[in-house]
């Protein structure tokens, strides 16, 4: 049986929106809904042995998920992790090492999931860990979202008194240029070996695939706006779309 570790990183406060991670979001905790999105995954996938750990400085966020959660094992983020500027996977690998050391197993794969992204449904999971099982050359799958600009066709940079295409191209259409995507932070699916292995924090040492979500599920929550922006997308994505509703009624009472 294949093993993996799904990890949720969340450090205490936050500049640029003060605790963020302990925000409630459309009336539930906000690491609720990444906490249900593994759960719902974990039920669907019975074939693979699924392990779950919160990383974090936070006391707040700990007590939060081990009152619903008590079976989601807390890592303590290390002191050296917790600066603005500490690469993601240099969190990971620290979630790996200790797990693998606490539990005395090996993973085949470790599954990072944003808390900052209440709106993934169960399937999106699902289709990033599928990708990257099926795939066993690609070191690394992350979730995208289908870009609404293009740098080779509707994009521009700043050269000096004007301003140029980012790429430069003859393409008459947008549908002409490649496929470009935005990664959108929600969903990494590592090999466990890449992401042990790695010395640069770097994710683009390895090789890569992609896994798309809706693109208005995703925001980035920079500000107050940016949250509650996204608290009227989420109302009418669990009125119109029943994966998302699953997640919000999956959340443990």
């Amino acid at each position: 049986m294949k093993r993996l570790l799904i990890t949720v990183c969340g450090r205490a406060g936050s500049k640029g929106f003060r605790n963020k991670n302990l925000k409630t979001f459309c009336e539930k905790p906000l690491v609720y809904y990444t906490l249900s999105a593994a759960m719902l995954f974990k039920a669907v996938r019975p074939d693979v042995a699924v392990d779950i750990c919160l990383n974090t400085d936070s006391a707040l966020l700990v007590e939060l998920v081990k009152a619903k959660y008590p079976e989601v094992t807390y890592i303590q983020r290390e002191a050296a992790l917790s600066g603005d500027t500490v690469p993601k996977m240099a969190v990971f690998q620290q979630s790996l090492r200790e797990m693998e050391a606490k539990l005395n197993r090996k993973y085949d794969y470790v599954m990072d999931l944003d808390i900052t992204s209440p709106l993934r449904t169960a399937q999106d999971v699902q289709n990033a860990f599928e990708m990257k099982e099926k795939r066993p050359d690609l070191d690394l799958v992350f979730s995208v979202t289908e870009s609404r600009r293009n740098p080779y066709f509707n994009m521009v940079k700043a050269v000096g008194d004007h301003v140029e295409k980012v790429l430069s191209s003859n393409f008459t259409a947008r549908q002409q240029a490649p496929e470009i995507y935005d990664l959108n932070a929600s969903i990494y699916v590592f090999q466990r070996d890449f992401l042990a292995a790695n010395k640069t924090s770097i994710l683009w040492d390895g090789k890569i695939g992609v896994s798309q979500m809706m693109d208005t599920g995703i925001l980035d929550i920079d500000s107050e706006e940016d949250f509650r922006l996204m608290e009227v997308i989420a109302n009418y994505l669990y009125a119109e779309y029943p994966a998302f509703k699953a997640v919000r009624e999956g959340i443990r009472k």
